[in-house]
């Protein structure tokens, strides 16, 4: 099952509408940079795009707006879709980057909780841009996170002690972790109703590496590890949450200077994987999308593009 889930990915071109990246540029204020704005996204066109109706700075529990910080969005795996805070009237809502239609969140997910600023909501969106889950980071846990379906405007709540780690590639499970009482970490998912279907405390190797991410299946969980046995090498495994087991590694071919930054499956249940590079001054440069070779370990360069210089902050799509 878990080489059938893990076949070379074969990635579909850009459409119009599909982000590469967004960012916030950085403003010189006296001895430090700022954000300022507006939030700019570059499509896989070569255009690039200005959210002009989106918060820049985020507004903090009092009231009063935070310039020295960037508020949060949100662009979905696929790229078509982009979530962020309304300036004119801070409610979160998600944009079709393509049609340029914009829809605030449903009912109590559209603002922040009262007592929590913006800095503290973390937004997800899944593959497809059908569905966001709003995290809440409050200083007791205690403020359930909120699955969004954006089609049918229901809303589901999942449990505040939980930390989102991710979708499934068709937006159907959504990946949790949570510390337990022994000091060990227990991953959780859920359905598009918000219902928890599976659940295990899993093993070191599984708990303490990243990036991770789920398969359509809802069991399956590929990781990669980076440790100094392995001469700093990316290797990637997967973990099947319904039989407790964990695969034999695999040797990732990226090329040096390279750094994992996020693993993704499709719904075919392929496999790719986003890597950041560095420039001297350790600010990143370039991020590279490769299809991945389980068996082997062979990686196929599917996108790469240079990240714009001077910039506050940057996502890319999944984040």
């Amino acid at each position: 099952m878990i080489a059938s889930l893990l076949a070379a990915a074969l990635m579909i071109s850009p459409v119009p509408g599909d982000v590469r990246y967004g960012w916030v540029d950085a403003c010189p204020k006296k001895a430090y940079s700022i954000p300022c704005g507006p939030w700019t996204l570059t499509l896989g066109s070569g255009k690039t795009v200005q959210l002009k109706d989106a918060a820049v700075h985020p507004v903090l529990p009092n009231g009063k707006t935070d310039t020295e910080s960037s508020a949060p969005i949100a662009i979905s795996g696929n790229g078509r879709f982009v979530g962020y805070f309304r300036k004119s009237d801070r409610r979160f809502v998600v944009r079709d980057v393509g049609s340029g239609s914009v829809k605030a969140l449903p009912g109590k997910a559209a603002m922040a909780p009262k007592g929590v600023g913006m800095l503290n909501v973390d937004p997800l969106l899944s593959p497809d841009g059908r569905r966001i889950v709003i995290d809440y980071y409050d200083d007791a846990a205690k403020l359930p996170s909120l699955l969004v379906d954006l089609r049918t405007r229901a809303i589901h709540k999942i449990p505040g002690n939980e930390t989102v780690q991710g979708f499934s590639p068709d937006g159907s499970h959504l990946l949790t972790s949570r510390g337990t009482d022994d000091n060990t970490t227990e991953l959780a998912v859920y359905d598009a109703s918000g219902t928890e279907v599976q659940s295990r405390v899993v093993p070191q190797v599984v708990a303490n590496n990243a990036p991770i991410a789920l398969a359509d299946d809802g069991v399956t969980v590929g990781l990669v590890i980076v440790s100094p046995q392995a001469n700093g090498k990316a290797r990637l495994r997967t973990y099947d949450l319904s039989t407790d087991t964990v695969s034999d590694a695999v040797t990732l071919r990226v090329p040096a200077g390279e750094a994992a930054n996020r693993l993704v499956w499709d719904t075919a249940g392929e496999v790719t994987l986003w890597t950041v590079k560095s420039d001297a001054e350790g600010e990143t440069s370039h991020a590279t999308r490769r299809a991945v070779n389980p068996d082997t370990g062979a990686t196929t360069k599917r996108d790469s593009f240079r990240i714009k210089s001077g910039i506050w902050t940057w996502w890319l799509p999944g984040d």
